[in-house]
């Protein structure tokens, strides 16, 4: 089989959202072991100026989510659960696993070239190509989110390594 845009989408997504499950249940063994409520987490932030622990996670599977849609003209659903307790954020990341593997790959198909407009909140709304929207909007940042939210969790000392990261090689 040849590589497509669902794999380069869709698959990337899921892989990446499933990791950060696990980061998840090692962040709260580390406050569990450490005496403390896993919780102080969600405010944690690099910067000042940056969004939080718990507002990088949401953000992620959000991306995520939006990103499929886009790419194959489908209705985005209201997004479930929330970035106010780690309950949440795993409800709110599973939401979005569900979501994207609810898209085959025969609906992401053909859309390289397909146009894909995103609105933004102030100004004129992007205009991509599906191979672009991808390349240039959706997964750097998706992956900006993702990588932030590992790097809080390293800097409040959670036991992340790159394999954590990467997760298990299939």
């Amino acid at each position: 089989m040849s590589f497509s845009m669902y794999a380069a989408s869709a698959e990337v997504y899921v892989r990446m959202l499933r990791n950060l499950l696990a980061w998840l249940d090692k962040a709260e063994v580390h406050a569990k072991a450490r005496g403390f409520d896993s919780g102080v987490f969600l405010g944690t932030k690099l910067s000042p100026d940056m969004l939080s622990f718990g507002k990088q996670v949401a953000i992620a599977s959000e991306v995520a989510r939006l990103a499929v849609a886009r790419l194959g003209g489908l209705d985005l659903p209201a997004a479930q659960g929330s970035d106010e307790s780690f309950d949440g954020l795993r409800v709110r990341v599973r939401d979005a696993i569900a979501f994207v593997e609810g898209v085959s790959p025969e609906q992401l198909a053909g859309i390289a070239e397909r146009a894909v407009v995103l609105p933004q909140r102030q100004g004129n709304p992007l205009h991509f190509t599906g191979q672009t929207f991808l390349q240039q909007w959706s997964l750097p940042n998706f992956f900006f989110h993702v990588t932030t939210a590992y790097a809080l969790l390293r800097q409040a000392g959670v036991e992340l390594g790159k394999a954590d990261y990467l997760g298990p090689m299939t």
